[in-house]
């Protein structure tokens, strides 16, 4: 027995050593690189950098096209978050006994896999001023009068934006939902029909209870997503009008590309890391609180 659990034991090491290497070397340590060029201001080229110490970060905390960019990922967070339980409840509908539901599973989940850069091509055309699909589709309803500049107004081209991303990542989300729903207890839910429970009462007491783990994981998928968008309004828009649609990420690469601040790109993507990590931190605590909370109350 004492010889089994030694090869067990080296056989986990070595079965970690390359992913703990991996990591290492393409994770970890480019990151402590990333914090330490934040310090800097290398402009990308140069053999030599200066130390500035916090001048980066002082720099970024008033940069008020950079705040603006992040107020424009609060858009997409929030379309997103208050899509999920639509999505949630097509999960369910789709689990349920459904006709065709193969086929339903199928539409839902194409646009993911569709590339998301023919996806901002194809909608950049479909919301077209000129001869854009949409505007010809209100035309045929006869409402002409709410066509607008979709993708050049200030004041909307984000809701658009954010719709676009909408459509392709929201049968991701369903799949997830899928998945979980079906690994809950078959035995569970049929000892609460016999007691008499409804549809809402199973919804609401033994599935949702039951997938707390994966909607904690698409609430993170969407605050990670929300922070890191990038190719939709990079095709679409380019950041415009003006600042109008930029993104935090958008904003980072055009610094470091564009304007040649390395230092100052650094800095905000340390910022975007630290920004993923908080939220999920508060998140987590409070989707434990309320796991621990149902547990109670059960």
């Amino acid at each position: 027995m004492r010889s089994l659990n030694q090869q067990r034991r080296v056989f986990i090491i070595v079965a970690l050593i390359v992913p703990v290497l991996l990591l290492a070397g393409f994770v970890m340590v480019p990151a402590l690189d990333l914090i330490r060029m934040s310090f800097t201001d290398w402009d990308g080229y140069s053999p030599t950098s200066n130390f500035i110490a916090l001048e980066n970060y002082k720099e970024m905390l008033h940069n008020k096209d950079l705040w603006q960019s992040l107020g424009n990922n609060a858009v997409y967070f929030f379309v997103h978050l208050l899509m999920i339980p639509v999505e949630l409840a097509f999960a369910v509908l789709l689990t349920s006994r459904l006709r065709a539901a193969g086929f339903y599973k199928t539409m839902v989940f194409l646009p993911y896999i569709i590339n998301g850069v023919a996806i901002a091509y194809a909608f950049s055309y479909f919301f077209s001023p000129v001869n854009g699909a949409f505007d010809g589709i209100l035309e045929a309803l006869r409402l002409g009068m709410l066509k607008r500049s979709w993708l050049s107004d200030p004041e909307i081209v984000n809701f658009v934006l954010a719709f676009v991303s909408l459509w392709r990542f929201s049968g991701y989300h369903v799949i997830l939902f899928m998945a979980a729903l079906q690994s809950v207890s078959r035995d569970v839910q049929e000892a609460a029909v016999i007691d008499g429970a409804n549809t809402w009462q199973m919804f609401r007491y033994i599935q949702i209870p039951s997938i707390m783990l994966m909607v904690d994981f698409v609430l993170f998928d969407n605050i990670r997503g929300a922070l890191q968008v990038f190719d939709i309004p990079f095709v679409m828009t380019a950041g415009g009008p003006g600042y109008a649609s930029s993104t935090f990420t958008l904003y980072t690469i055009n610094t470091a590309f564009e304007f040649a601040d390395f230092g100052m790109a650094s800095t905000m993507a340390v910022a975007i890391m630290a920004m993923i990590i908080v939220i999920y931190l508060v998140q987590n605590k409070i989707i434990h609180g309320l796991i621990l909370k149902e547990g109670k109350n059960r």
